[in-house]
Order: C-alpha cells, then structure tokens, then sequence
C-alpha cells in the first residue's frame, strides 16, 4: 500500500504538470486579447475627432438605405455627407409649402387681408377647419401653412397671391426655372400628390438654403407653436409646429414636413450645433423621426471628423 507521503510524491509531478500547462493556457489567452485591449485602450486615449472619425467609417448601420431619397450635406462646408438617391425625382408632399411661402413672400403683402374662399374652407387632410368668409391676415396664413402645414390656409394664400392657384403654380415653377432646379415641376400650391408633381432631394436642399436666407421664413420655421385669429371673428386658432425635432434636438431649427400617401413620410431639417450648420432631406421614409436622429447624430460627428 502506498503511503500518503509516497502519494504526494507521486501526485507532485503531476500537479505541477497541470498547474504549468494552466497557466500556459491562460497566459496564451492573455496575450491573444492583447491586441483587443491595446485597441481599445488606443481608442480611448484618441483625440475626440480621431474617435469619431473611426466610428463614421461603420456608417451607415443598415443594409437598405431607410428613405427612398435622402441628402445630409454640411453648409458652412458645402460637403455632402450621406446621399441615396437624392436626385431621384418623387413626390415631396407639403415640402410643397418651402416654395409656395418663398413666392407668397416675394409677391404679396403680410399685411393684406385675405378671405377664405369656399374652395380654400374645403382643403382636405391637413387643415384648421377655417370657414368660409372668414378673414384673415397673410402673415398669419404663412404661420400656418409653414408651421403646422394647414392646407386651407395654403390655398387661402395661394389664391389671394396668384387671382388662382394656376396662376401660383405658373409662379412656382417660373421659380424654379430660375433657381435651377432642373428636377423640379409643380401642379399645385400645397402638394398633393400627381404625376407632374416633383421634385429631388438635391433640389428641395437648395431650396431651403434660399428659403432660410428669408428673415420671415427664417423665422416662422422654427417656431414650436403660435396663435392666429380671424379679423373677423374671436376664435383663435392654436397652431403646434409638426416637427417633432424642435425642441427635442439642440440647435433644430426648421424647417418643414410632408406627408401624402404616395410621397411617404418626408422632412427637411436644418441643425446648428458647434460650428457645424447641417441640412437633411428625407423623401418617403417610413420611420422619419428615427431616421432623421441617427443621421443628425452622424452628421454631427462627421463634419468636426478630420477629412
């Protein structure tokens, strides 16, 4: 029978086999996440810039691009820093009202007073429920196509500047011959949908340069919400801007939103933050607001990344 100091002796060698070749094991382990480590340490003793310079390069996080037309450029820079499709023509719902307002500001009188016709109180979707004979003034209209996107008060607008809204149109699109907007056509002042309705990702960004560099348009774009009341009556009507990023994201500032069933869900931002001056256009997105936050985050990160 062996002795239990014989079968410590005999147990030594053995144990300290396993104990040795653990510790191989577990020193090979170290080192082949040695890189990973010296990676992430590297990563985090970068520069804020170098960091997010690395982190762009993954954009963008999805396969299929997640608007049929999209345009992130940075102003100040004139650099385009994500695009798909952006000079595909399609439906741009009621960012429509940009040149319908640019138009109203160009060849009306804010101070006018304006009566809603019974084909303006009939507007459909989006509308203030306003009333026929109603009176109100044209800056207070503009507040509410540009805020909250009222078609009533569109086309009350419209025909007040144009003697009817095919004359407007003729205005819309001699606008935008002028502006070069090569892909863009009009058939009417709001944006409902139709064929000969149009326009691009690329071509509603230059619009809406243009259209900001307008102090009153500037102005109403990012206003959270406002108060109108008719000349001609006591009720007020409580306009809540449709854009869900004022507020929400520092330095939003505008600009417009749209939706019909063809164009889809659409929206033109305009962002202001540290240095950085960001215009998105987003055409027919299914989750816009969703959309819109991760690209405005990218594009924040992107225009301070060295280039």
């Amino acid at each position: 029978m062996m002795t239990a100091e014989c079968e410590r002796s005999y147990r030594s060698p053995f144990l300290t086999q396993i104990v040795g070749t653990l510790l191989g094991l577990l020193l090979i382990g170290l080192e082949s996440l040695a890189p990973s480590i010296a990676t992430a340490n590297s990563m985090a003793t970068q520069p804020a810039q170098v960091r997010t310079a690395i982190a762009s390069r993954q954009f963008p996080p999805w396969r299929v691009a997640p608007a049929h037309g999209i345009l992130l450029k940075e102003l100040n820079s004139g650099r385009v820093l994500y695009e798909h499709d952006a000079g595909k023509r399609m439906s741009p719902a009621s960012l429509t009202k940009i040149m319908s307002a640019l138009v109203i500001l160009e060849k009306g009188q804010l101070d006018d007073l304006v009566t809603i016709s019974p084909n303006a109180a009939r507007a459909h979707k989006t509308h203030l429920r306003m009333k026929a004979g109603q009176v109100f003034r044209l800056d207070d209209l503009l507040k509410a196509m540009l805020i909250m996107s009222a078609n009533d008060a569109c086309l009350a607008a419209v025909e007040h500047v144009g003697g009817d809204e095919a004359q407007f149109v003729a205005l819309m699109n001699d606008k935008a011959m002028a502006l070069g907007l090569a892909d863009t056509h009009f058939s009417n002042g709001c944006g409902f949908d139709n064929p000969d309705h149009y326009s691009t990702a690329e071509d509603l960004a230059t619009l809406s340069v243009i259209a900001l560099d307008q102090p009153v348009f500037r102005q109403l774009v990012r206003e959270e919400r406002a108060l109108i009341t008719p000349i001609s009556g006591h009720r007020a009507y409580v306009l809540h801007n449709t854009n869900r990023l004022l507020g929400r994201i520092p330095g939003v500032e505008g600009v417009k939103t749209g939706f019909t069933s063809k164009a889809g869900r659409c929206l033109i931002a305009k962002v202001s933050q540290n240095g950085s001056d960001l215009l998105l256009v987003i055409l027919n997105s299914k989750r816009r607001w969703n959309t819109a936050t991760n690209l405005i985050t990218y594009g924040l990160q992107a225009a301070e990344a060295p280039h």
